[in-house]
């Protein structure tokens, strides 16, 4: 009898851990604490490996090996400000400020092409300087489009299956001057981003997919014209063919990435013993830290990177699944599509799926600009997250209950006090 029954009860209470999982996964809190989780991760993670990759870059430059990081982690508390505040904005705010944001974002992009900016690597122009501080402003267009397809499309939810109103005034204007502002700064890789943002956005929304081929074909039309009418940019896709193997000219970035990746193997060399960013590898901080992440970390290290990312685009289609906000699903969808599309883009470089094409790996790379404007994103997110039902009174609730288990654990202090 008794050796019939144990096994039982210990399943029940496997089962009933199961189901208290469960319960906990479905609460709505979730959502909120995942993405915040998550980000805190990437963040972090991000300033370890800044600091690894850019240590004889800054002793190079300042004879200082923290230089590097330390902006970035000056940058990080900026972004956990911006994402502080953006988190405590109402989704009714933001879908009123959706188009001035993109507006915004467009006049200070416009400013690259004044003196405040001025030609980058190749004729680049997609920053602005404004004394010792430089400023992309491209990255404030990422989260205006999301922010204006969410607030325009929601106006126009009745009519989505009517192209017209699908072109104006999203595609035409919005979309078209935005994009096309940062397209005549010849910033190839920003303007992919946003071509992901806006299908993301659109897909969202509920656009025939047919539409989607038809917008299709002058957007790969602009970037194939993009691609033949710069030098650089046909080298690069030399070099990812593999007509192009010079170790000393374009092939030199691509080959020791790919070097580093083979140095780290299976396990790593270790935190900081990376050989690669001694000189050999180019923005080994940058767009190539996925690399020095490999070379130190090994295959555990890059499969967490890529898990991180796995679980936030998981936690940002919960956020979708469980709202019944349209506004709310659109932009979200839009951010999910920046990040997660930036980063598929940056790794795929970096270990030669795609061309390189020049663009941060999101929350990890070094770059105030993108860590703090992407930290603002989340931080929208996360106010969406917020209104989910229930969790807004879940969260008011936790230090109440904090403040209970605080005054419980005082008294039961005083009480031995008072019998001692």
């Amino acid at each position: 009898m008794t050796s019939t029954t144990a096994p039982a009860r210990r399943t029940g209470r496997e089962a009933s851990r199961l189901h208290a999982w469960a319960a906990r996964f479905d609460s709505p809190v979730t959502t909120y604490y995942v993405l915040l989780a998550l980000t805190v991760a990437l963040v972090v993670f991000g300033l370890i490996m800044v600091l690894s990759a850019s240590a004889i870059t800054s002793l190079d430059r300042s004879r200082s090996a923290y230089t590097i990081f330390t902006t970035q982690a000056v940058y990080a508390v900026i972004g956990a400000l911006a994402l502080a505040v953006t988190s405590r904005v109402r989704p009714g705010a933001w879908k009123r400020l959706g188009v001035p944001v993109l507006v915004m974002g467009t006049l200070l992009q416009l400013l690259v092409f004044t003196p405040l900016g001025k030609d980058g690597f190749q004729g680049n122009r997609n920053w602005l300087y404004l004394g010792p501080v430089s400023v992309q402003p491209s990255e404030a267009i990422k989260v205006g489009l999301a922010l204006a397809g969410g607030a325009v499309l929601a106006k126009k939810r009745r009519h989505l299956r009517s192209l017209g109103h699908v072109v104006v005034p999203y595609l035409v204007p919005l979309v078209a001057v935005s994009v096309g502002t940062v397209a005549l700064g010849h910033d190839l890789g920003t303007v992919l981003i946003l071509g992901a943002i806006v299908a993301g956005v659109l897909f969202a929304a509920g656009i025939p997919l047919r539409w989607f081929a038809i917008a299709g074909v002058p957007f790969v039309g602009a970037v194939l014209a993009f691609v033949l009418t710069s030098s650089n940019r046909l080298g690069r896709f030399d070099v990812w063919l593999g007509r192009d193997t010079d170790p000393y000219g374009a092939a030199r970035q691509s080959i020791h990435g790919r070097y580093a990746l083979a140095d780290g193997g299976w396990l790593g060399l270790g935190l900081g013993q990376s050989r690669e960013k001694w000189g050999r590898l180019s923005e080994a901080h940058n767009d190539f830290i996925f690399a020095i992440i490999g070379e130190e970390l090994g295959l555990p290290g890059t499969l967490a990177v890529l898990l991180l990312f796995a679980a936030f685009a998981f936690a940002c289609y919960r956020l979708v699944s469980r709202s019944d906000d349209f506004f709310v699903r659109v932009v979200t969808a839009g951010v999910m599509t920046w990040i997660v599309a930036q980063a598929l883009i940056n790794i795929g470089a970096v270990i030669g799926l795609l061309p390189v094409i020049g663009v941060p790996l999101p929350l990890v790379s070094s770059g105030g600009s993108s860590l703090i404007t992407t930290l603002g994103a989340l931080g929208i997110l996360l106010s969406f997250a917020r209104n989910e039902p229930g969790c807004r009174e879940a969260l008011s609730a936790r230090p109440s209950s904090l403040r209970r288990s605080l005054a419980v654990v005082s008294g039961a202090v005083r009480g031995r006090r008072s019998g001692s």
